[in-house]
């Protein structure tokens, strides 16, 4: 290399550190032995997560953060019971959490608090150099999915959504499935949340007696979760369905989301069960939930295929994300466990059970840490979401849902909410990648390690 060459590579590589530090590491060959991590809010989801970083060998729990003693203290013993060194605790009020993150112990943070929380916790973390894992949704407004793609593209921190649901088997499978061709070309997907939260939302945390108040902020979730469907009408959870079904069909990496158009139905469900458990004289009766029991999103994608998402937490029913894919070549379905593929579904025009398809297209993650995963929660996919938090750490490289998967999928919610307040009109949705995807290469899902 003469002395020319070399200027202008040194000149390049420095541009590239400057606008995204991380990457000057691409080149570290040995993973970390250890990761350091600190927790902000450890309720009920915060210690799931303390539990999976409690059977890693290679993770070290180096400071906790919440403003309730209680989750403090249930942590601290939690973690006493594994024979592991107490963490620093910190406590102090509701922002202690950004004196937590400027401790030079810690390689990642990992967030698991309420919704209004989660951005201004996160950008603290990115801007202190570290990694963020934030759980769903991200963010809550528009802004705020910006302010976490701004604040990416500026210090080189990593954010990772925690969407676990992205590593249930079964849509790993298909998204095997779908890579491979086996549904043809894809041009349909449905998916949602549909489960009946009418118990939590309001459950006063001592008894199921309806007891909870709104208007007040609070640190049970009864409270903060509930106040959401008070005060809004949109689709306000939507990454459960949509994180999937956006790996199936490429968004930010050749695809990306273009506009949206949302429904809702009038608010009759947690009306009722309050009326239904309290009496019509309850003082919760008379509040005004905004909230539409059914919210239907339909959103349009650049190559051209539709998702359907559907919000169903206010109505008795049986627990369903309702996954579809629908290929030109065939369809699977969630509901029903069933598959059919033309010309090879032995009978035209009728499905057949999934299950031989999903083992024959089990995805080699599973393949491999099935074993590892089988006491972790929800069926195993939060050991898969922790881990690639983790091996992110690790290698120094992008975390496998990155911060434009965070943005784009988080923005659904406020975007819903504009479409609905506008007649359902259509809404256009940013590129948050700022036309990267057109170049971006896939990073979920391509191999057995994280």
């Amino acid at each position: 290399m003469n002395r020319r060459n070399f200027i202008q590579k040194a000149a390049l590589a420095g541009s590239v550190t400057s606008i995204l530090p991380s990457l000057s590491n691409e080149f570290q060959t040995k993973p970390l032995d250890k990761v350091r991590l600190g927790f902000i809010g450890v309720g009920h989801r915060g210690r799931s997560h303390i539990e999976q970083a409690l059977f890693s060998s290679d993770v070290e729990i180096n400071a906790i953060c919440d403003i309730d003693p209680s989750a403090i203290n249930i942590t601290l013993d939690q973690i006493k019971k594994t024979g592991k060194k107490a963490p620093a605790v910190y406590a102090k009020g509701a922002e202690d959490f950004l004196n937590m993150v400027k401790r030079d112990d810690l390689d990642g943070i990992l967030i698991a608090t309420p919704w209004e929380w989660h951005v201004p916790m996160t950008l603290a973390a990115m801007r202190a150099g570290k990694y963020a894992a934030v759980e769903v949704s991200a963010t809550v407004t528009l802004q705020e999915s910006w302010d976490l793609v701004d604040t990416f593209e500026k210090t080189g921190s990593h954010c990772m959504i925690l969407e676990n649901v992205c590593y249930r088997r079964d849509v790993m499978a298909v998204l095997k499935m779908v890579r491979e061709g086996v549904l043809g070309e894809m041009t349909y997907a449905h998916c949602g949340y549909q489960h009946d939260l009418r118990g939590i939302k309001l459950n006063d945390g001592k008894s199921n007696n309806v007891g909870v108040e709104f208007g007040e902020k609070g640190y049970s979730e009864s409270k903060w979760r509930t106040q959401h469907s008070v005060d809004r009408n949109g689709d306000i959870y939507p990454t459960h369905g949509l994180g999937p079904v956006a790996h199936w069909l490429d968004i930010n990496r050749g695809n990306y989301f273009t506009y949206l158009t949302s429904t809702a139905t009038k608010s009759r469900g947690l009306h009722k069960y309050i009326v239904d458990h309290g009496g019509k004289d309850h003082p919760n009766a008379k509040v005004n939930f905004k909230l539409g029991d059914i919210v239907t999103t339909v959103i349009q994608c650049h190559n051209g295929e539709n998702i359907v998402l559907i919000h169903d937490t206010n109505s008795p029913r049986s627990y369903s994300l309702a996954f579809r894919a629908q290929g030109t070549e065939g369809i699977w379905m969630n509901d029903g466990n069933s598959i059919y593929i033309e010309g090879v579904s032995p009978k035209e025009h009728t499905s057949e059970p999934d299950a031989p398809y999903l083992a024959k297209y089990d995805h080699p993650l599973w393949k491999k840490h099935a074993k590892s995963a089988e006491n972790a929660g929800h069926g195993g996919i939060d050991y898969f979401v922790f881990r690639g938090f983790v091996e992110s750490i690790k290698r120094k490289t992008a975390p496998p849902i990155d911060v434009y998967d965070a943005a784009v999928w988080s923005a659904i919610s406020p975007l819903s909410e504009m479409s609905i307040a506008r007649g359902s009109s259509p809404v256009e949705i940013p590129d948050f990648t700022r036309g990267k995807w057109k170049t971006n290469k896939r990073i979920f899902g391509l191999n057995e390690d994280y």
